[in-house]
């Protein structure tokens, strides 16, 4: 009874795949104690030279590329904002009208629109000026008063806390 289980199992490991070997380094010629003189080397034949590579795809700086940068550095500047999904219902919206210089520095910063939530227009007002120093935007986005203007909105749920709507999903 053994002779069937031995040949079985035999067959299936001749079917296996040989185990992986890893590759070895080439020996190194053991070193001649002191050399006569150089013996001469052949040259190898010069590399041909890598194909041109694709010129980098030109990076496109838009309007929500920067107000992404911006909204994040409002987060990072440590507002009291929250990241969890939004809620069904918002306590309140407000709508900045933020105008900024070449360096980034808030020329003015207004109130847009708002459900008439005095503190939490102050609120998002401050969070603009705490944030400092904001991002400088990009040339191709200022214009003909060297500066950007743009509208970011800002989400309030109950507790107080709140999202730049640029950075919800």
């Amino acid at each position: 009874m053994r002779a069937p289980a031995v040949v079985a199992a035999l067959s299936l490991a001749a079917c296996a795949a040989p185990p992986a070997v890893p590759p070895q380094p080439p020996a190194a010629a053991p070193a001649a104690a002191a050399p006569a003189a150089a013996a001469p080397v052949a040259a190898e034949p010069p590399a041909a030279e890598p194909p041109e590579a694709a010129p980098a795809p030109r990076v496109v700086f838009t309007l929500e590329d920067y107000k992404r940068r911006f909204a994040g550095r409002i987060v990072a500047s440590g507002a009291k904002t929250f990241h969890e999904a939004l809620p069904p219902a918002m306590k309140s919206i407000v709508v900045l009208y933020i105008r900024v210089d070449r360096h980034g520095h808030p020329l003015r910063v207004a109130v847009f629109r708002s459900n008439g939530d005095r503190l939490l227009e102050e609120r998002a007002v401050a969070s603009v000026i705490g944030a400092m120093p904001l991002p400088a935007p990009p040339d191709a986005l200022l214009d003909d008063t060297d500066s950007l203007s743009f509208l970011e909105t800002f989400l309030f749920r109950d507790d107080g806390l709140f999202r730049v709507r640029s950075l919800v999903p």
